[in-house]
């Protein structure tokens, strides 16, 4: 947790590494991942740097890889899985030539075996086109009869005929076309022979493969019946562009059934071809399929090495190469050892060395996290990444925010639901981090957060002593009933009144008296417990925000800014909103029941809310007889003093650092020149800094926005932290509801028909109670939460100007992108 303080201290080094030493050095430097380089080379382009010529010889590997890992996909061959400790390293310039031919060949190999498959499924298909066609025309041709155009009758063929006949014999031409061509074909010949052809088709049954696209499709065998040789190259050139293959088909019946069968036995063939030339497709789709992942982990990050190099500047002699960045002060070390390593493996004899340098750049920001403090750093990252060294709140938001959402969430029952969830996924972490579904890892990102809720909202509704809307009896009621029979069932009373005087014997140990879930004001006494309790916690929360300020400013050496703004606005707040907080306490304590004092007994207690009112207004409200209208001697007086002095914050806040800054700044007299103003960042971070070539001007304008905001969301956020107790309110009802108008149900019944009863009801109201109360009231309370630590919480110490620290880092690099 003490890394989380602050953000770790940062330097800029600058790594002098000898060339052949510097794609080792940098594998060992992307495998260690803790320091973010600097592009040197900012106004070079990307196609005139050293190392554009191996960038793309990975681009080229990459592309291969992408066809591999089609053609795997095409084939449905599952890729196996590569664990973070099995990755393979970077390749070293030898392996790298060795990968490159073994990347060319796969793909060769299999690009020579897709056009050969092709080529066989493509002549595999004709051939069953051409047994379509000499099936399917069979009806067609009759060895009886022929037809004869210019006597419009049949011939029989046995009978000899004259030459006049012979010429109105006709030609043909068959093949097949796509059924939804078809028709358009038609009308097509039927216009260019202005209607002098015969044309026959007939459906082939089942579905044929597109040669493109591989999609099955209807397709018909046609036959035309022409005269004339002109005719014919016109049917032809329709064909083509129809796309219609066009085979030949004897017009004799013993020629076709000789073909047909002299087909049968080339389909044959290349079945067996086509089958022999799949199980070898398999078996090195398989083979390349093992080493895949590898492959594309190596080419990756051989790719992010060369990359990286070419912001590297090389010195004057060309025998160094220097680069720059920054590196977490505690890792200056791993990387020092990473340098050698990479100095080793190359055998390079002259090392590799490291200096720090000196800046005035804001360093980024870097928060080591670890799995329970990541999901809470993530919340606040949302918000702005924390300037340099600045105060992390995610440190205190690991209490703070289940706290405050277990206030709004309350309840025993679904405090163990989300435990319980929570439990799961810690449990099967391992398993169920590989799944890569969004929604899911949403939940299981922030596991442990839902885990503290669930403890949280445990503690919370035992303190409100709430379970699925039902309260426990634990310790035994400390109330009793001093009334007798008479005066409770004779009289037929439906209202008793109970004094604490008379029937609280004690205190109940833990939470809510199960006696409140009787009583018909629960609901009003509970809004007033609930609703006192939102503003005691709203202001605790927002005066340890503004106390937070005072870590800022003493680590960033800005002690004006203590008294100029922490002392100015601790005071407003404390003096109205504090003081708001005493007399909730001071009249719980001092107004009972036990008193024998008549102004002190429950009756006379003031309303805190007028009271407040009645202070910043300055006004009175006339006392009830026998009652006071103050809650002790001297309060006007007090409360008079207390509203002066933060009237007076105002114009200290709005004034007081703008005046420390002039008197600050030199003088410059008449006709000098001005001293060049500083552009050092100095660091950076810590709450509204203003620099030295910043016009007072704009100083003034910015206190002036910074005052009046503090000033009006003292009020609104002391206000926003009623939604504690509004959503408390709305959860307990809610949760009452389901149980009287659904669960409820189940007990109007007797005998096995209740029992059936409850059990249908139970499933009924499980899956509400789940899906409303824990899962939608759930998010809701989470998103009020957020709210009340982004703008309540944060605002009065975080300014989140900084960026995040993005190391070289291969884990990062080959994390799956999402789409």
């Amino acid at each position: 947790m003490g890394d989380m303080f602050r953000s770790e201290k940062m330097a800029l080094c600058q790594l002098f590494i000898q060339p052949d030493a510097a794609y080792a050095s940098i594998a060992e430097l992307g495998e260690t991942g803790c320091v973010q380089f600097r592009d040197l080379n900012e106004e070079v382009n990307a196609f005139h740097r050293k190392y554009v010529t191996e960038l793309r010889r990975c681009d080229d590997m990459e592309r291969r890889l992408r066809y591999v890992e089609t053609q795997i996909t095409k084939d449905e061959i599952k890729l196996p899985t590569i664990l973070p400790d099995q990755e393979p390293a970077a390749p070293n310039p030898r392996e790298t030539v060795d990968l490159e031919a073994q990347l060319e060949k796969t793909e060769n190999e299999l690009r020579e075996m897709s056009a050969n498959s092709a080529s066989l499924k493509a002549n595999f298909r004709h051939m069953q086109e051409l047994k379509s066609v000499l099936e399917n025309t069979e009806g067609f041709f009759s060895n009886q009869e022929v037809i004869n155009l210019d006597s419009n009758r049949v011939v029989d063929p046995s009978v000899e005929v004259s030459a006049q006949s012979q010429r109105g014999q006709l030609a043909f031409v068959a093949g097949v076309i796509k059924l939804e061509r078809f028709f358009s074909f038609e009308r097509m010949l039927w216009r260019i022979s202005r209607g002098n052809i015969f044309l026959r088709r007939s459906d082939i049954s089942g579905l044929c493969e597109n040669e493109e696209t591989g999609i099955p499709e209807l397709k018909t065998v046609f036959v035309a019946f022409f005269q004339g040789d002109q005719l014919k190259q016109r049917i032809k050139k329709v064909c083509t562009g129809y796309h219609a293959s066009v085979y030949p088909c004897p017009s004799s019946s013993a020629e076709r059934t000789e073909m047909i069968r002299d087909v049968n036995v080339r389909l044959e063939d290349l079945k067996l071809v086509l089958n022999q030339s799949a199980d070898h497709r398999q078996r090195v789709l398989s083979a390349a399929s093992k080493k895949l992942p590898s492959w594309v982990i190596m080419v990756r990050k051989m790719k992010a090495i060369y990359f990286l190099l070419n912001q590297f500047n090389p010195d004057v002699t060309g025998k160094c190469l220097i680069g720059e960045g920054w590196v977490p002060q505690s890792d200056l070390l791993n990387v020092q050892k990473a340098l050698a390593r990479g100095s080793k493996l190359s055998e390079s004899s002259i090392p590799a060395f490291m200096n720090v340098i000196d800046t005035n750049e804001q360093p980024p920001t870097y928060t080591r996290t670890n799995k329970f403090t990541n999901g809470f750093q993530n919340l606040i990252d949302a918000y702005g990444m924390a300037s340099y060294r600045e105060v992390n709140p995610a440190l205190y938001t690991c209490i703070t925010f289940p706290f405050l959402f277990a206030v709004m969430f309350g309840d025993l029952g679904h405090g163990l639901i989300l435990l319980a969830f929570a439990s799961f996924l810690i449990i099967r972490e391992r398993q169920l981090s590989v799944i890569k579904e969004e929604i899911f890892n949403i939940f299981f990102g922030g596991r442990y957060i839902i885990f503290l809720m669930g403890l949280f909202s445990i503690y919370t509704g035992l303190i409100y002593n709430d379970v699925f809307s039902k309260s426990m009896n634990l310790f035994g009621s400390g109330w009793r009933m001093n009334y007798n029979t008479s005066t409770v069932v004779d009289n037929g009373l439906n209202f008793i009144t109970l004094r604490p005087n008379d029937t609280n014997f004690k205190t109940y140990p833990l939470g809510m008296d199960p006696i409140w879930q009787l009583a018909d004001n629960k609901i009003i006494f509970l809004n007033t417990f609930k609703m006192k309790l939102s503003i005691i916690f709203g202001v605790l929360h927002m005066v340890f925000g503004v106390t937070m300020s005072v870590v800022n400013f003493v680590y960033y050496r800005r002690y004006a800014s203590i008294f100029l703004e922490f002392l100015p606005q601790i005071m407003f707040l404390l003096l109205l909103f504090g003081y708001m907080v005493f007399m909730m306490f001071f009249k719980w304590v001092v107004y009972n029941d036990t008193s024998d004092d008549q102004s002190l007994s429950p009756g006379c207690a003031p309303s805190i809310l007028i009271l407040f009112i009645n202070m910043m207004l300055f006004g009175s409200q006339e006392p009830l007889d026998g009652c006071k209208e103050y809650m002790f001697e001297g309060q006007e007086l007090l409360q008079t003093i207390f509203v002066i002095v933060a009237v007076i914050c105002i114009p200290w806040m709005l004034l007081g650092k703008p005046f420390y800054i002039m008197s600050k700044r030199p003088k410059v007299a008449p006709g000098a020149v001005e001293p060049k103003p500083s552009t050092s960042g100095g660091g950076g971070g810590g709450g509204h800094g203003h620099g030295d070539d910043e016009p007072m001007s704009e100083i003034f304008i910015q206190q002036a926005i910074h005052t009046i905001e503090y000033v009006l969301s003292t009020v609104s956020h002391t206000a926003s932290y009623l939604r504690l107790w509004a959503l408390s309110l709305a959860h307990a009802q809610l949760s009452e509801v389901l149980w009287n108008m659904v669960f409820s149900m189940g007990f109007i019944f007797d005998g096995y028909v209740g029992s059936i009863a409850i059990y249908i009801i139970f499933a009924a109201w499980a899956g509400l109670t789940v899906g409303i109360l824990v899962l939608i009231e759930g998010l809701s309370a989470f998103l009020h939460t957020l709210r009340l630590h982004w703008v309540e919480f944060m605002s009065k110490f975080y300014e989140g100007a900084g960026y995040a620290f993005e190391p070289f880092s291969f884990k990062v690099i080959l994390e799956p992108k999402e789409e």
